[in-house]
């Protein structure tokens, strides 16, 4: 199992500066991606920003996002920053996709909390005729430079429409953050639309769990107050999956590896760089 590390976004009043740095220190530390925490309504950098950055920041490591809530956005304007972010780093991009769940993300006139999901499937043909270069129905230039590749796309969520949604469009299944048995059950779910579906192989399963190392009731007050608007109950289920110290943190890298993830990426609650080499020193 890979174990990659998430840049601090959505930390809240982090200091974007920081986003370069972090993603050198983690390159070199040997993660094999980093990911992005994505909302909108919310003091913290864009992912979009957050991925960009971090790509002029490294050579070789993966990019994922984890997941953007991409109906928030207008589709062709959001392909092309994809297929940009991708091109730029060498195509290391993964695009990790979901519906959001909180109505003040969508900040967008004509793109509201209500019917996400239809509208996420049709932006999702939209995305690959995008990045296949084909005009749209406003220009007759493509928006995008020749030899742009179709970004490989995971998908998250936990009702049935997100399993059939990956099949249909995604190369794989990202968990929300919650503890190790539930994401087992996700994981499931996920193989067997994935077979049901009629995809050869098997899905690439990526897990997310927040870790602290260092100041843990900052750590866990800012997980808090960055779920504080989905509800009390949502809070908890977070709150309680975070791995706190060196040996909860080893002990979630070998529970996901028991549930066959290919890939955990361990998301920080603290924008302070110096958890990348204490990260680094507990699992790599």
């Amino acid at each position: 199992m890979k174990i990659g590390i998430g840049l601090p976004n959505q930390v809240r009043e982090m200091d974007p500066a920081v986003i370069p740095a972090w993603a050198a220190r983690s390159e070199a530390a040997g993660f094999s991606s980093l990911g992005t925490v994505g909302r909108i309504a919310y003091p913290g950098l864009m992912d979009t920003v957050a991925l960009a950055a971090a790509a002029g920041a490294t050579s070789t490591i993966g990019l994922i996002s984890n997941i953007m809530i991409t109906p928030a956005w207008p589709a062709p304007l959001l392909a092309k920053e994809v297929a940009g972010i991708d091109a730029v780093s060498g195509h290391r991009l993964t695009l990790g996709i979901g519906l959001g769940g909180r109505p003040d993300d969508f900040v967008v006139e004509g793109l509201g909390p209500r019917g996400t999901g239809k509208r996420l499937d049709n932006d999702l043909e939209v995305y690959r005729s995008v990045w296949r270069g084909e005009t749209a129905d406003s220009t007759s230039n493509p928006l995008v430079p020749s030899g742009t590749r179709e970004v490989p796309v995971i998908v998250g969520g936990m009702a049935p429409a997100s399993f059939e949604r990956m099949v249909r469009w995604g190369e794989g299944y990202v968990t929300p953050s919650v503890p190790a048995a539930m994401a087992g059950q996700l994981f499931d779910a996920a193989r067997t639309a994935w077979k049901d579906g009629g995809r050869e192989g098997s899905p690439r399963l990526v897990a997310i769990a927040y870790f602290v190392l260092g100041d843990e009731a900052q750590g866990r007050a800012n997980v808090r107050d960055y779920y504080s608007s989905a509800g009390e109950e949502l809070v908890a289920i977070v709150d309680g999956a975070i791995c706190a110290g060196p040996d909860a943190v080893r002990a979630a890298v070998e529970a996901y590896a028991e549930l066959g993830a290919d890939e955990l990426i361990l998301n920080p609650t603290l924008a302070d760089i110096d958890e990348v080499a204490r990260l680094a020193d507990a699992v790599l």
